[in-house]
C-alpha cells in the first residue's frame, strides 16, 4: 500500500548523519520521494541498488543560514524533516532561518526533532534553544509536530572519559536514552500515516524503554567493553573546573555541565510509551543498542584505562 507522503517529496536535513541517514532508508523503503539535505553530500547514504542518487534527489546546503540552499532544498517538498543544528551561539536564528524558508516555498508540514524538557527557563541550556524553535515554529502558519527526544544512547558513550570515569553533576538523577533508530521510526511513521493530520499540533517525547543512572549506564558499558568503567558524581563547581581546559565556548561548556544537571533535577527520567504506541514494539534499551552497534562504541575499548 502506498503511504500518504509517497505522492509529495519529504525533505531530509541532516542527511548524511545518524538520524537523518536512517531516515532516509526508512522512507525509501516505504516507496517516499524524498530529497536528502546535507551539508555534506559525498557522505549521504546510497539507497535502493546502491547506486548514487540523482544530483535532484540531494542538495548541499552551507547550513541552516545558506537562504539560497534551503530554498532550493524545500523547492516543491510537501513535508520537511528538520533536524535540529549544532549547538551555536545563532542556533536558535539558523533554526528559524529554515522555517521561514520551509514556508517561503511553500512546505505544507515540519517535524522538528528538539529535546524533553524544552522550556525557556530549562535547566539543561541547549532546551532552551529547542524551546525557542518550538514557539517560532507554532507561530508559523505550517502544521507541525515536535519530536522531543531524550539523550541518544551513543552520547552516553561521549560522556565517558579516556580514563573510564564518567564526571559530571548528574547525582543519582536518571536518564531514559534512546536510540537514533528509535527516532527515525517514529519520524517514519508520522511522515507516512495515512491520515497524517492526527499529528499536526502533537509533540512527542521519545524516549527509550528504563531509565537508568549513571552508575548504572556504567555499569552497563563496562559489562560491553569488557573493563571497568565507572561514574564519579561532581559538584556543579566541579563540573565547570574540569572542563575549563578543553577549548569549548563558555556556553558549551555550560551546556555540557547542565545535561548532568538536569538528570539530576529528574527532567530526563520519564519513561514515555510513544516509540511503542507509533512504531508498534518496544524501545530498544541501551544494552540492545550496544549488541547491535558495536563499532558506534569501539572507543571504549581502546580508551586508556590509565
Amino acid at each position: 500500500m502506498v503511504r500518504w507522503s509517497a505522492d509529495g517529496v519529504v525533505a531530509v536535513t541532516g542527511a548524511a548523519g545518524r538520524l537523518g541517514s536512517r531516515l532516509a532508508f526508512r522512507l525509501a523503503a516505504e516507496g517516499a520521494r524524498q530529497k536528502l539535505v546535507t551539508r555534506n553530500p559525498d557522505q549521504v547514504p546510497r539507497l535502493d541498488d546502491g547506486r548514487p542518487l540523482p544530483e535532484s534527489q540531494v542538495v548541499r546546503i552551507g547550513g541552516y543560514d545558506d537562504a539560497e540552499g534551503l530554498r532550493r532544498a524545500f523547492d516543491r517538498v510537501r513535508t520537511v524533516f528538520l533536524v535540529s543544528a549544532a549547538e551555536a551561539e545563532n542556533r536558535v536564528e539558523q533554526h528559524v532561518a529554515a522555517i521561514d524558508a520551509a514556508r517561503a516555498a511553500g512546505v505544507e508540514r515540519l517535524v522538528y526533532v528538539s529535546f524533553v524538557g524544552a522550556a525557556p527557563d530549562a535547566v539543561f541550556t541547549f532546551s532552551q534553544d529547542h524551546w525557542h524553535t518550538e514557539e517560532h515554529l507554532r507561530s508559523s502558519g505550517l502544521r507541525w509536530t515536535v519530536l522531543r527526544d531524550n539523550i541518544y544512547h551513543h552520547a552516553l558513550t561521549t560522556f565517558v572519559g579516556p580514563d573510564g570515569v564518567i564526571r559530571g553533576p548528574a547525582g543519582q538523577g536518571r536518564v531514559a536514552s534512546v536510540s537514533h533508530d528509535d527516532v527515525a521510526d517514529v519520524a517514519t511513521a508520522v511522515i507516512l500515516d495515512e491520515k497524517p493530520r492526527r499529528h499536526d499540533g502533537v509533540t512527542y517525547e521519545v524516549t527509550g524503554p528504563q531509565a537508568l543512572t549513571l552508575h548504572e549506564v556504567a555499569d552497563v558499558l563496562s559489562e560491553a567493553a569488557g573493563r571497568t568503567i565507572v561514574y564519579e558524581p561532581e559538584t556543579v563547581e566541579e563540573a565547570y573546573v574540569s572542563r575549563a581546559g578543553l577549548g569549548a565556548e563558555d556556553d558549551v561548556v555550560e551546556g555540557w555541565v547542565t545535561s548532568y544537571e538536569a538528570i539530576a533535577a529528574g527532567v530526563l527520567e520519564r519513561v514515555s510509551d510513544d516509540v511503542p504506541r507509533l512504531v508498534g514494539r518496544p524501545a530498544r534499551s541501551l544494552v540492545q543498542w550496544l549488541d547491535d552497534y558495536p563499532a558506534e562504541w569501539a572507543h571504549l575499548l581502546a580508551a586508556d584505562v590509565g
